[in-house]
């Protein structure tokens, strides 16, 4: 694999595409630590070590969010733009026909993609600046606007970032970019273990444990992202004067985990709102109360709901981006067929079948994964530590998928590539 790397980092192409990618990945951490104006970073930092929802931004936006920078809000707007589109694609005729026109179709929704990103981000910068209003140096309504332009501005920044990425460098740029904000948490995470280990509060058999979990984790996690069921499908012959084609034999993949991280996200997100609501009125009303000591981070209703929402999105996700009949209807349409089943609806029904008992054991893998950190506590007894599974979801994903890239462009300039 290292003489393939050398290999590569000789091609011209491809050694320009990895030095731009590297640089905007270099902009982008700069950018992280360039602050709001008008705003206390102090006071934000506390509000972010009580661990609700802003902790989750802070994990997404690379430590962007504790300091406040301009891109504190990271790339999460365009994340749930491009997931309404996805959504309202399956919903909207108009966009469903978009999708099917190629490449013209696709820059149309690429940019309706874009005005709901700037939207979006508008709207959830000023909802983050009025609950983070005792943290303003100057507050009224010129403060308030100064904020959240300057949040909505470096938003819409990482967008073009990410998509320059992608057209200009290797890889997904968005992906990179989340990317690049959790692995540059690793050196402080690194750090903290340190300080435990020399304060006497953890032992080497702690982060041997540590170590020895997440190894265990990224493996499965691979395994699960590779993973597919394969659907034998048969096209037969055809002679259009001399010649013969078709006959031969392919198959029609399934991926185990076709809904990636998303359902994860949205499970987060829909946890995340109450807990946080509740926690404005601690102390001020029992229900809240109760509701705290009850559904906390950890609890085990919390954890059970936090699962089943999982498992739920992942059935629904996986719907919307893969439709049985559509599948049924291109493989009739090109005279493929699968052996013993007849073209058509028993098709599609047959396909659904094997969709819903895979997707039943992805979303059970990503239950666990979510949950991971629950076990990891109680396991190696390192507090506030992070390690969180949809994390390294997202890291072993992006990683596998980068490493393809490199490989196709190897592979179309007939070297071996990474993979023998």
């Amino acid at each position: 694999m290292l003489n393939n790397l050398r290999v590569a980092a000789g091609l011209k192409e491809l050694r320009s595409r990895l030095l731009y990618t590297l640089a905007l990945l270099l902009v982008f951490r700069l950018g992280a630590h360039i602050p709001v104006p008008g705003v206390n970073p102090q006071e934000v930092a506390r509000l972010i070590e009580s661990g609700l929802i802003f902790g989750f931004f802070d994990v997404i936006s690379g430590g962007a969010f504790k300091s406040f920078s301009i891109f504190a809000m990271s790339i999460v707007p365009y994340i749930n733009s491009s997931i309404i589109m996805q959504l309202l694609t399956v919903v909207i005729p108009r966009l469903e026909q978009l999708a099917k026109e190629g490449e013209e179709g696709r820059r149309k929704i690429i940019e309706y993609t874009r005005y709901g990103t700037v939207i979006l981000a508008f709207i959830q910068a000023l909802g983050m600046t009025a609950y983070l209003r005792h943290a303003l140096l100057h507050p009224g309504l010129g403060s308030y606007l100064v904020v959240a332009v300057s949040l909505t501005a470096g938003t819409v920044f990482l967008m073009w970032l990410g998509e320059q990425i992608t057209e200009k460098g290797i890889g997904n740029g968005i992906s990179l970019l989340i990317f690049a904000g959790i692995v540059s948490r690793i050196p402080a995470g690194g750090a903290r273990l340190i300080s435990y280990l020399q304060a006497g509060t953890i032992s080497w058999f702690n982060i041997l444990a540590l170590m020895f979990i997440g190894a265990l984790v990224i493996a499965g996690i691979v395994a699960m992202n590779e993973a597919q069921r394969r659907i034998p499908v048969q096209y037969p012959k055809r002679i259009v004067g001399r010649r013969v084609y078709g006959g031969q034999s392919t198959h029609l993949p399934l991926r185990i985990n076709m809904a990636g991280v998303i359902p994860v996200i949205f499970a987060s997100s829909l946890l995340f709102l109450p807990e946080q609501v509740a926690s404005w009125f601690r102390g001020k009303s029992a229900v809240a109360d109760w509701f705290f000591h009850v559904f906390h981070w950890g609890s085990f209703w919390h954890t059970l709901i936090y699962a089943l929402l999982i498992i739920g999105f992942t059935y629904f996700y996986t719907a919307v981006i893969m439709n049985p009949l559509d599948i049924a209807d291109n493989l009739k349409k090109y005279g493929g067929f699968i052996p013993g089943i007849r073209p058509g609806r028993p098709t599609a029904e047959y396909i659904s079948r094997v969709m819903s008992r895979i997707t039943l054991v992805g979303a059970v893998f990503l239950a666990l994964i979510a949950i991971l950190p629950n076990f990891v506590l109680l396991i190696t007894r390192i507090p506030n530590v992070y390690f969180g599974g949809t994390a390294l979801l997202i890291v072993v994903g992006v990683a596998l998928e980068t490493m393809k890239q490199l490989e196709a462009h190897l592979l179309m300039r007939s070297y071996q590539g990474f993979i023998k």
